[in-house]
């Protein structure tokens, strides 16, 4: 009797554990985040054009083409913007001299990085600073190159033209040729200053700026170098 109830409870057993379901393996299908790094806003960045600019040659809405020129690395070392990362933006706003009054201005704004590995980033910046602009300088916080004043130029184009004057009438018609032959050298002198516009900006290709980063903007960690700020190409 004892045999048999041993047989059942053995057999009741067995049969439990080949119907339990088997128990799945233990795996990590966790993706672990991409590491982000970011450039910091207030960021600047010198780069160099890759095509000519001018207040008299573009207009609003066209494109502007630069470069990086030296690598932007973080406190800790790591490269965040290597050399040779191309800088994508437009033309904001263009203006020429004016004849009377009115500098020339242009206003560019920076929208994209693409990376030597072809990573892109978009990304708010400006022009800061504009060292390789001749006769120009950033005058307000949204980075408008505007030319320099030609008062001085005008009223020295007045002075010349009214001593040649003087100078014609003298010789013609003694001291009273001389006083008319001032006033209408002067005259002369105001219509062609007033004629004439205002410096235009100039930017070859090749001339240096300054980009600054407006916000914090965030990068892949894996697309960026480690620990180089070489370009690839």
């Amino acid at each position: 009797m004892r045999t048999t109830l041993l047989t059942v409870c053995l057999a009741a057993i067995a049969a439990s554990a080949q119907s339990a379901p088997n128990p799945k393996p233990l795996t990590n299908n966790v993706t672990a985040p991409p590491v982000q790094l970011s450039i910091p806003a207030g960021t600047r960045v010198p780069i160099s054009l890759k095509q000519a600019i001018s207040s008299k040659g573009n207009q609003e809405g066209d494109s502007v083409y630069a470069e990086t020129t030296f690598p932007v690395v973080a406190p800790d070392g790591r490269v965040l913007i290597p050399a040779g990362t191309y800088v994508q933006g437009r033309i904001s706003h263009v203006k020429r001299g004016g004849r009377i009054k009115g500098k020339a201005e242009v206003l560019m704004h920076f929208t994209t990085l693409i990376y030597p590995s072809g990573y892109t980033v978009l990304l708010p910046g400006s022009v800061e600073r504009a060292p390789g602009v001749d006769k120009s300088s950033v005058k307000d916080e949204e980075g408008t190159i505007k030319s320099d004043s030609q008062t001085g130029e005008k009223v020295g184009t007045i002075a010349t033209s009214a001593g040649s004057g003087a100078v014609i009438g003298g010789v013609t018609n003694g001291g009273k040729g001389a006083l008319i032959g001032a006033g209408v050298g002067g005259a002369v002198g105001t219509a062609i200053a007033m004629l004439t516009r205002g410096n235009d900006i100039k930017m070859d290709a090749g001339t240096t700026l300054e980009m600054v980063i407006q916000r914090d903007v965030p990068v892949d960690a894996a697309q960026v170098p480690a620990n180089t700020g070489k370009s690839s190409r």
